[in-house]
């Protein structure tokens, strides 16, 4: 599905984190290449060196990496990318993407980019449904961020609710997704459709006046 792709893998700091392990290996299953980046508070959840395995490529967590040798990893990094894909996406980076905050690699990164974006977010099922967080996701839509989920289910916290960040092969189905032609985008369409018609026998039929 995403074969030649080139994917930057955004990682931030929550428990779903351990997710993005497995979603590396998904997207490399569906062909695509991928180049994580890590903010610091996701290092406290898995260490660079797994994503580094994984993926086959080296991690990024600093801005001010010697590796780049212009020292500029967020124009590096997103040059030639097919699409960036922060996952899990925390509450608090939906509010800095919301605001254009650019205070470290992975914000950056987003901010300077020319690709498409794509956020999974993951947090308690409290800190999703607040209103600031609503605000923030309907603005990072509105500036053409794909938002991918979140799911529901159990929580790290204990409890059940909505904010799961969406497993790693449905999310790999929505990066796929992201890059078919939307053909019908902004188009409307109007659906008509009749009784509905029961056959009893080669002659006789069931009907109702109902739209169905």
């Amino acid at each position: 599905m995403l074969d030649g792709k080139r994917i930057v893998l955004g990682v931030t700091g929550g428990v779903a984190a351990y997710k993005s392990a497995e979603l590396v290996r998904e997207l490399q299953r569906a062909g695509a290449r991928v180049q994580v980046v890590m903010t610091e508070a996701a290092t406290r959840f898995v260490g660079p060196v797994t994503f580094q395995a994984l993926s086959g490529e080296p991690v990024f967590v600093d801005a001010w990496d010697a590796r780049i040798p212009d020292n500029m990893a967020h124009i590096e990094l997103s040059r030639g990318a097919d699409a960036i894909v922060v996952a899990p996406a925390t509450a608090d980076f939906l509010a800095r993407l919301a605001h254009g905050l650019a205070d470290d690699l992975l914000s950056t990164l987003c901010l300077a980019r020319e690709c498409a974006l794509v956020v999974a977010p993951a947090m308690n099922r409290q800190m999703w449904s607040h209103p600031a967080t609503q605000r923030n996701v309907a603005q990072i839509v509105a500036d053409g961020v794909l938002v991918a989920g979140p799911g529901s289910g159990d929580q790290a916290c204990g409890e059940v609710g909505l904010g799961r960040m969406l497993e790693p092969l449905e999310l790999v189905e929505e990066i796929a997704a992201s890059f078919v032609p939307k053909t019908l985008a902004g188009r409307r369409a109007l659906i008509t459709a009749g009784p509905t018609f029961e056959p009893i026998d080669p002659v006789r039929g069931i009907t109702n006046r109902s739209s169905g």
